[in-house]
Formats: structure tokens, C-alpha cells, sequence
């Protein structure tokens, strides 16, 4: 058991190599067990790293997704601010989490993802084009990475890209740990208020999209409120492109780094060998490693400790899909392997809405930045990147020649 004195501060962010976990939470998955940790009030939480404790932890019911509680533990002064992001599904428990999760369930199945894949190859196609046609250097976050989840999300929603940077520099100050509670506050009621509008311009003219299908069935039934869907709207408009542009960045970094691996993914015309490859970067990188706080409601056994009614607990992903003791050679990216049973995406009733959507988005982008570049290479050394650690973990920019 820790002692007060040696309490490390939580949450620990990811230094030297991008693609690793942190070190202490390597020793922590290696050591066995829990640990304690200390948050930015001064209260005490755990941490959850071995791959079998983050499952028991995110399916346990007598743990709490509850955003609401005010015992649900934080990780900033920001965090704990009521937003609309606080107020959706991901961060409720049943039935509510379950009642709104399954009015958008169907718009992410694998099913209408494959539907989508002739559009969004199609998008990814047209975002290269422009690339190219503008010529090199480029920042690749900026010209493909971060339109090209964003672009998919607002057709799917509705969503006039031409607001894409509305959104998305709201999306940072929502989600960056260092905004006041000010910030997060205003930007949230924001957000929410141009959804709010927006619902209306669909109930008058509806079109073939989430949004108006929602007015449609939910609203006008009575099943949703405004600000429910206001808030469901941002979730998936968040969600929808955040980690993604993060995991595009880091994928083509990590392969880059790697020309064999990065070679047979170019070179496959395999859909299978293609989705191993993305099954395998999204163990190996694990971008969405922060925001799975929970509380215990009570008294129960993760790893071996005793958790108590009102205990705070997070999750290290990325320590979890590094476990040894699950994946063979785990340090070691390797994309022939089989590794979809990896917790990219969570674990659980809360694990990610939109995974299928995100596998379809990470294949068709990486496959199509390494065919249609196949002389894709840094233009600065890698050890000048930065990187930012808000919702998830990826470049701020990506400085590239073809």
C-alpha cells in the first residue's frame, strides 16, 4: 500500500517515444494490483493498468459511469464543469445510457459503415488531391488528418462543414485540461446553442442525415428533449472526430518508422490484412487514454484490492493493450498479428458507439496515404513533433514530403 507522502499525481502524460504508454504505468500493469493516486484536489483514486482489472473495472456494475454524481472523480478544475459532454450518454449508467445509446446505435453499425466506405474513400481521395495540388511540405494533420474524420462526421450528422472551425476550436478549449472552468463552461453552452438552432432548421427542412432523422422520430414522439439531442449531437460531432484525427497522425508516424510494415500495408490489396493492420495500430498506440473516470457504488474486489463505496477509479488503456501476460511480444508493433480483442475502444456497455465508423475511416485513410504517397516522409526529425494529450493522445502537427 502507498503512503500518502509517495502518491503520485494523476493523470501522468506520455514523454520520450509518442507510441508508448507511460513508464509508470507500465511498472504499475508489471507490479500487479491497483494503484492509488492523487488528482489535482488532493483526493486519493486508483488506477486500473493490467488488461483483465480495466475489463473488470469498465463492465462492473457496481461502477459508476455517472458524470452527474459529484463524487465522480476529475482530473482538472475543467473537468468537473456540467457540460454537455458531462450530460451525455458515454457518462451515464442505465437506463438512460442505454435509452439514448440505442437511438444512434443503428446509424454506426457495421452495416451502414460499409454503405459509407464508397463516400468516405471518396473523401480521403478528394483531401489528397487537394494536398498534392498545393505541393510539398504540408502539415498533414492540418490537410488530411484532421478534415478528413471531421468532414465524414458532419455528413453523417447534418452538420454544414463550413462550421467545421467553429467547432473544432471550441472541440480544444472543451476538452483541453488547462481551460478554466469559465472556458468549458461558455464554450459547452455555445456548442449547445448553435445545435439547438440547427435542430430547428431541420425540423423545417429535414434531410438524409442523424440529425433530422432524430427530429424526426425521437423529438417529435416526445422520446428526446432539445438539449438531450443537443447534447447527443455534440458527442458524436466530438467523438465522432477527435480521436481519430489523433490515431491517423500517430498511425502514419508510427509506420514511417517502420518502412517493412508500412511496405506490405501499401502493398496488400487484402481487406483482411488491411483491418489486422488497424486492429493492431489501435492496440499498439492507444490514443484515447484519458476521460474513463468511474466511481465505485459498492464495496468490490478489482486485482486483489478492496474498493470502497465512493472510491474514484481510471483506467490506463494503454498500459492494458501493452499487458504481456495478453499480448505475445507486446512492446513490439507487429501488423500481421491478431489483436482485436485489444481495448482501444474501451470494454463493456460503454465501450465506443462508433467503432465500426472509426475502423472504416483508419483503413481507408493509411491505405490511401501510402498508395498515393508512397514517398511519404518527414520533413523535420521526429524528435521536433509535439504533441498535445487533451481527449486523446496525437501530433500537433505533422510536417511532411512526398
Amino acid at each position: 500500500m502507498n503512503t500518502d507522502a509517495d502518491l503520485p499525481n494523476y493523470p501522468i502524460t506520455r514523454v520520450g517515444c509518442p507510441f508508448d504508454p507511460p513508464d509508470a504505468y507500465v511498472a504499475w500493469s508489471r507490479a500487479g494490483g491497483l494503484r492509488k493516486i492523487r488528482l489535482w484536489n488532493g483526493r486519493e483514486a486508483w488506477v486500473a493498468t493490467r488488461y483483465e482489472d480495466v475489463r473488470a473495472v469498465l463492465s462492473d456494475p457496481r461502477i459508476s459511469s455517472d458524470g452527474a454524481r459529484d463524487d465522480m472523480p476529475t482530473v482538472s478544475p475543467a473537468s468537473q464543469v456540467a457540460t454537455p459532454l458531462r450530460a451525455s450518454f458515454n457518462r451515464m449508467d442505465d437506463p438512460g445510457h442505454t435509452r439514448l445509446r440505442s437511438m444512434v446505435a443503428r446509424d454506426f453499425s457495421a452495416r451502414r459503415t460499409a454503405a459509407l466506405r464508397p463516400r468516405i474513400q471518396q473523401l480521403a481521395d478528394d483531401l489528397i488531391d487537394t494536398m498534392t495540388r498545393n505541393g510539398s511540405p504540408a502539415d498533414l494533420m492540418a490537410e488530411f488528418a484532421l478534415p478528413f474524420p471531421s468532414l465524414v462526421i458532419s455528413l453523417m450528422l447534418g452538420i454544414p462543414y463550413e462550421e467545421h472551425d467553429f467547432f473544432q476550436s471550441r472541440s480544444i478549449a472543451l476538452l483541453d485540461t488547462h481551460s478554466s472552468a469559465e472556458q468549458v463552461a461558455r464554450t459547452g453552452e455555445e456548442m449547445r446553442g448553435f445545435l439547438r438552432e440547427l435542430t430547428k432548421v431541420k425540423e423545417r427542412r429535414p434531410e438524409d442525415d442523424i440529425i433530422s432523422r432524430l427530429v424526426g422520430e425521437q423529438l417529435a414522439a416526445g422520446h428526446i428533449s432539445r438539449d438531450e439531442l443537443a447534447d447527443l449531437a455534440l458527442l458524436l460531432l466530438i467523438s465522432g472526430h477527435e480521436a481519430t484525427t489523433n490515431m491517423i497522425g500517430l498511425s502514419v508516424l508510427a509506420l514511417l518508422d517502420d518502412p517493412v510494415q508500412s511496405g506490405m500495408l501499401r502493398d496488400t490489396d487484402d481487406p483482411a490484412v488491411e483491418a489486422a493492420a488497424v486492429e493492431e495500430l489501435l492496440r499498439f498506440l492507444s490514443a484515447a487514454d484519458a476521460g474513463f473516470a468511474r466511481v465505485v457504488t459498492e464495496d468490490v474486489e478489482i486485482g486483489g484490492q478492496l474498493l470502497r463505496a465512493g472510491d474514484g477509479v481510471f483506467v490506463a488503456l494503454s498500459a492494458a493493450n501493452r499487458d504481456g501476460t495478453v499480448f505475445d511480444a507486446a512492446e513490439t508493433l507487429d501488423l500481421g498479428r491478431t489483436a482485436r480483442h485489444h481495448l482501444a475502444f474501451g470494454y463493456g456497455s460503454h465501450q465506443c458507439l462508433g467503432q465500426s465508423l472509426v475502423r472504416a475511416e483508419l483503413q481507408t485513410a493509411l491505405t490511401t496515404v501510402l498508395r498515393r504517397l508512397p514517398k511519404l516522409r518527414l520533413a523535420v526529425p521526429a524528435d521536433e513533433i509535439d504533441f498535445a494529450h487533451m481527449g486523446t493522445f496525437g501530433p500537433v502537427e505533422l510536417p511532411v514530403l512526398w
